[in-house]
Parts: C-alpha cells; structure tokens; sequence
C-alpha cells in the first residue's frame, strides 16, 4: 500500500519539476538544499534565490520576441518592473541586469531611481513610468528627475488635474501617459477602476488639455485590469475596448506610439499549475497587429509592468513544526514556529495561495492536517481554502522534526507585512538569506538581515533607554492642559 508522502506527489502531480526535486530524500528548490539551509541558518528562515528573476524576466523577452517574429510586428517590447511588488536593492540590482526600464508608483519610489542612477543601475534612456495618484511630493519628485535630464520619465496621467500640476513644476516639454480607467469583473464590488481616466472620456480629455498643449507630448496608453491576464472573454472584451480607444487616439495624435499593457501574468501557486505564457503573449501580439491594420494605424510599441511575475517565483520562507494539537476527533493542528499573519500576510488578508511542501521527511506516512501560526489570533492559519486542497504532511513525531516551506512567495509579503517594523503580537520577523549563483553555477549565501530581536521591537515602541521620556506633565499656564516634556519625541 502506497502511504508515504513521495508516493501521495507521485500520485497526484508530475513530480519532480524543474524547480523542485528530492535529493537524499530532501527538497531541493532550484538546485539549493534546502535542510542544508536550516542547518546552517535555522528557521524559521525566508530566502530570496536571486537568479530566478533574471529567468523570469528572460522568459517573458523571449516570448514577445517569438510573437514579433511570428507576426511580424513592427514595434520594440519594452519590459518594465513593477517596484511595488518588492523595492529592496538586491531585487532592482539583479532585475536591472536584464536591460529592462522600471515602473513607480508613489513619491519615494523616484528616491530610489535616483539611488540607482547614481549607482550606473539605470541612465536617462531607462524609461521610468511614473503611475498612481500623484499630489505635492510625488509631482515634485517626478519634476525634478525630468528637469535634471530624465526625459525618459513618463509620467501616466491618472486624474485631469495632473497635467496642470506637473506642467507647473517641469521646465520645457515633456511626455506623458494615460491610464485606462477599465471596466471590472461583474463580480466586484465595484464596476470601474478607481485608477485613471474613463474609456469615453480619453480622447475629450485629450483635446481638451494635451492636443494644444505646446508642453505636453502624449506618448503612451496604458491599460491594465485588476485580475491580471487570463484566458477569458473579460480579458479579451477589455483589451478590445483598450484598442478601439488606442486607434481612435492615434488617428488624431501622431505622437502617441506606445501601448502599455499593464502587469498581471499569473505566478505558480501549486504543482498542478498551468498557464500557457507564450500563447497568451501571441494573442495579444496578434490582436493587437489586427486591430491596428483594420483601423489603419502603425502599430505600438508594447510595455508591461510585471511585478509578481518578476519577483515572486524568487521567494520562499520554512518553518519548523513545533507541535500538534488534536483539537476534535477530525482536526489536527500543526503549530509553525512563526506567524502566517506576519510573514505570508496574503495568506490571511486575500487567501492567497502558495506552494507549500514539506522540506524533509518524504518517505514516511501522511495524515491531514490543518496549519496554525503562533499569535492569539484565530485567523493566524493556512488551511485548504488558501490551499490548492486539503493539506497533507508527514506524520507528527516529536522526536524527528518536521520543516515545511512556502514557494514563490517574493512579490509584496515583505512590505504588506511590514519589514523591519512592528509585527502582530510582537513575533519577531525571520531571518532573510540572499541565494546567488556565479557564472559557473556556484551557489553563494548571504545574510540580509537577521532574525529581529526583543530590543529591536522595543525600540520602535519607545521602551528603550534612549527613547525621549514620555513624561506628561500639568503645565499651570496652559489651562491644565498636557504637554511632553521637553516638547518632542
């Protein structure tokens, strides 16, 4: 009888697979060892294999390349990341390795850029599209890197009084964007975007403050819609109303040559995953080539803004199961070392699914199991609605440990959870390891920030020594009215 846990994969997926295989009967991720890991590291543990960005982002060039050829599309393929998805400098120093351009989207995004040019990451021919609702800081700071050089800088217009705004701060002509504000799935709350500018109201829009603005250029349409790219008729209705508003622009704006397409490709979350990239990118190559001939206009350039694509296969986290509580006849809990709230918080605000997999003990019996985090809070857990099913894991043995890991989890779980701050109930962050190869395939290991500490937390809450006394005291010329001492912080 088939009961052992590499005999339950063998019989439910195609196992192994390209990132993932048994080696001395432990989980490898990409060729890297992962109870190695934990010996050296301990866990609870998250890593970042870097290369797998670079893979990512290559893979994606290499399927529009495919599609121009096929198609003979006349246009260049611009790849841009989307920085949202993960800022931290490792991230943007091994994507930008990939002659790729970058997306912001909020005023200390354009800090960063210019970190990066000052770096030699990025030149003023990297294109920077500047999207999100901008006021003050944020309008400045795109002003600014456009006044110093950065022509490149193409703001995307998300609202009808950016134009006035940023024309106000920037010297002499510059480009822009607009953004699509598109139609959602009927099953939303809501029936259009919040971000950009209605399918009607573009090309009056347009008129009415670009066509005879001497200092505004129109360069590029973007669209993007919030369930990503998939194979359905809301996809392709969507993109279709996008291109009927592109051509009709065209015909009246010359200068209008680029088609942003957003984000969105969907990232593995389970081994049964399947998603046939090349195709999509083909159609929507080809649609957008066909339309354009119906309507007579040259085609676009293309632009996407992948984020998750980009960094998400590159990320994981392991944690060690510490005990199991047998709550009711049916239900076995296995307790992490670590919080789902804090560590994976896409698990417990959107249901988000990961990969999750035991890291050692493949060949010994399984049962079903639920898995619980360490806070208070009844919602700290992943279960079979975040999962692709029920969950399966070696038996509980208290005398041989069990570690677990989650897959592609690079994309937002850093800074949705907060990194390096406060967590839920005060459990500490992980530590983080950074996972590179060299040319000849040799794996290198570094620490990026370690586990946090007692004093770290502390610190931000002000108990530490060094923190300003929070002493109130009555001040008789003020009405009895409180005051900090000393007046500050």
């Amino acid at each position: 009888m088939n009961t052992k846990y590499i005999d339950l994969i063998d019989q439910s997926f195609d196992f192994p697979q390209p990132e993932f295989k048994l080696e001395e009967k432990t989980l490898q991720f990409h060729g890297v060892n992962l109870m190695e890991l934990i010996e050296e590291y301990g866990a609870p543990l998250k890593f970042t294999y870097l290369p797998q960005i670079s893979n990512n982002i290559q893979r994606a060039k290499s399927w529009f390349a495919d599609a121009f050829k096929k198609h003979n599309y006349k246009g260049k393929y611009n790849y841009c990341y989307c920085t949202k998805s993960s800022h931290f400098k490792h991230v943007l120093d091994e994507a930008l390795t990939n002659d790729i351009h970058i997306e912001t989207s909020s005023a200390f995004d354009i800090d960063i850029v210019r970190n990066l040019k000052k770096e030699g990451k990025i030149t003023n021919n990297t294109f920077v599209l500047s999207n999100g609702f901008k006021r003050e800081q944020y309008v400045t700071n795109i002003a600014n890197l456009i006044n110093d050089g950065h022509k490149n800088c193409i703001p995307i217009i998300d609202n009808y009084e950016e134009i006035d705004l940023l024309s106000q701060e920037i010297n002499g002509k510059f480009k822009v964007g607009i953004r699509i504000a598109s139609e959602e799935e009927p099953k939303f709350e809501f029936y259009t975007s919040r971000l950009g500018i209605g399918y009607k109201n573009i090309v009056p829009f347009y008129k009415n403050q670009i066509q005879n603005n001497e200092k505004v250029e129109l360069k590029m349409l973007h669209f993007f819609i919030n369930t990503g790219i998939r194979d359905n008729a809301y996809y392709w209705n969507e993109l279709t109303k996008c291109l009927k508003v592109y051509t009709a622009l065209k015909k009246i704006c010359p200068t209008l040559d680029s088609l942003n397409i957003g984000g969105g490709f969907p990232i593995k979350n389970s081994l049964a995953f399947d998603f046939d990239y090349a195709y999509m990118v083909d159609e929507i190559v080809n649609q957008i080539k066909t339309v354009c001939e119906e309507e007579e206009v040259a085609t676009p350039n293309i632009f996407t803004e992948f984020g998750s694509f980009t960094v998400g296969e590159s990320g994981g986290a392991i944690y060690k199961v510490l005990y199991q509580k047998q709550q009711n006849d049916r239900e076995k809990w296995n307790m992490i070392n670590s919080s789902f709230i804090t560590t994976l918080p896409d698990t417990w605000a959107i249901n988000k699914r990961f990969i999750m997999l035991p890291v050692n003990r493949w060949h010994e019996s399984y049962e079903r199991v639920l898995l619980g985090g360490l806070t208070c809070d009844s919602d700290d857990y992943y279960n079979s609605e975040q999962h692709v099913n029920a969950i399966y894991l070696p038996k509980y043995n208290k005398e041989r440990p069990l570690y677990i890991g989650f897959f592609n989890t690079g994309a937002y779980q850093e800074t949705i959870g907060g990194f390096g701050g406060l967590q839920h109930c005060l459990i500490p962050s992980p530590k983080h390891i950074l996972i590179q190869r060299d040319a000849d395939g040799n794996l290198s290991k570094k620490i990026f920030s370690e586990q946090q500490k007692s004093e770290d937390l502390l610190k931000i809450l002000g108990y530490n020594e060094a923190s300003q006394s929070l002493d109130f005291q009555k001040n008789g010329n003020s009405n009895g009215k409180l005051h900090l001492a000393d007046n500050k912080l």
